[in-house]
């Protein structure tokens, strides 16, 4: 457990003493609502005073959240929302709702927490939709190559109303999963220190024959070796030490996961590629969520509205202030410290790895996978459906422009 804003003269001792008396949950909450530098005392009335107001009268519903590797430091670089979404149900439901957040891989890890969802060892749970994908394969409908153009796209699609058909109610169905709301990037190369002393890639070719990590979606195996991008599979947790080892060239995901997991020191060249999407979501058992009352069901939507709306800008704004996914990057971001160059690919070398790769133009290598995608949808063309949705807005239109909507209403 770690906390950004707590002064480093607190022991991880002192920290998990807090923590002993007055719950992780409570002293994650605490400390993170508080801005400046948290002195140990300061913690502790923090802590107790979140307590205080949490257990001031008995919660009809505890939930367990399972937050693979988040903790409440890194969840200020990958604006992921959890804590936020937390907080706000609570409040929302005056306690009614109660929250117990297990993060730091403690209970599940990125590609185990769909799994312990779904056996109801947690009930909600924050992993990659692609790490997800391996135990709940409907997940892949959002990673057919060049799907998305850009990370407005993204967030337009989690808003639309047509995303319930296309991705949530499927979800819902087939793996007792109800997806709430998510970070959204798109997906990169990111490569290791061998790659320090070459001069910025400015051409896919650059690229062909190298061996990068992938995650558990099996759409995004296809798209890499289409681009002769070797991919290997290599859990979240281990992807560190490969590149360390130099086991891997490089690996695919995106910028602030790069940050948040401390893989800036052996990432030399973040190469934003785009090829396909980005999710860092959270998710609720159904079980779970249809076991609520009706009020504290419309609560748990409000509270998932309200954090996807947060997120969107929070999140935009941490790319370029906190990780350093710009050009030029600011001093004193994660990027910047660690020389990790951030390196925009031009529009036609993703327009080449776009027909290299996307369904439209290589449609074969895709096609038992669309097939068995629309099938799991009741018989949508999913990945038509979704890539003319992504394209409903202007490919130069802003993250933050783009207009939240209560996407359940229709």
């Amino acid at each position: 457990m770690s906390l950004k804003y707590v002064s480093e003269r607190i022991s991880r001792r002192d920290l998990l003493r807090v923590a002993g008396r007055y719950g992780i949950s409570s002293t994650l909450l605490g400390g993170a609502a508080v801005t400046g530098a948290l002195t140990l005392p300061e913690l502790a009335e923090a802590a107790e005073s979140t307590y205080e107001k949490r257990f001031s009268k008995p919660a009809k519903h505890t939930l367990k959240f399972g937050a693979s590797g988040f903790n409440a430091r890194n969840l200020l670089i990958e604006r992921a929302g959890c804590l936020e979404f937390a907080r706000d149900i609570e409040e929302r439901t005056d306690g009614e709702i109660r929250v117990e957040f297990i993060g730091d891989n403690q209970i599940c890890g990125q590609l185990s927490c769909v799994e312990k969802t779904q056996q109801g060892i947690v009930d909600i749970y924050a992993a990659s939709t692609q790490n997800s994908a391996a135990g709940a394969p409907y997940y892949n409908v959002l990673d057919y190559a060049y799907q998305f153009p850009t990370r407005a796209s993204l967030y337009y699609f989690l808003y639309h109303p047509r995303s319930e058909q296309l991705l949530r109610e499927p979800l819902r169905q087939r793996h007792g999963l109800h997806f709430l709301f998510s970070v959204a990037e798109l997906r990169g190369l990111n490569m290791g220190l061998s790659w320090a002393d070459r001069p910025d890639v400015t051409k896919l070719e650059e690229l062909f024959g190298t061996k990068n990590r992938v995650t558990g979606t099996q759409l995004g195996r296809i798209a890499m070796d289409l681009l002769n991008l070797n991919p290997v599979p290599i859990a979240w947790e281990e992807t560190l030490d490969g590149l360390k080892q130099g086991l891997i060239d490089g690996a695919e995901t995106w910028s602030s996961a790069v940050a948040y997991a401390n893989m800036s020191p052996v990432v030399s060249q973040v190469i934003d590629l785009r090829f396909f999407s980005g999710f860092e979501h959270t998710a609720m058992k159904v079980e779970v969520f249809d076991g609520l009352e009706p009020h504290l069901q419309d609560a748990v939507m409000e509270s998932a509205y309200f954090t996807q709306a947060l997120i969107q800008g929070a999140h935009e704004a941490s790319l370029v202030n906190t990780v350093g996914a710009s050009v030029p990057q600011l001093p004193g971001t994660i990027f910047a410290e660690h020389g990790t160059r951030y390196v925009p690919l031009s529009d036609e070398e993703r327009e080449k790895a776009a027909l290299m790769s996307a369904p439209e133009h290589v449609p074969e290598p895709w096609e038992q996978w669309r097939e068995r995608i629309n099938g799991w949808s009741g018989g949508l063309d999913t990945y038509t459906e979704i890539h003319g949705i992504a394209r409903e807005i202007p490919s130069d239109m802003l993250v933050e422009n783009v207009e939240p909507r209560r996407w359940w209403r229709g």
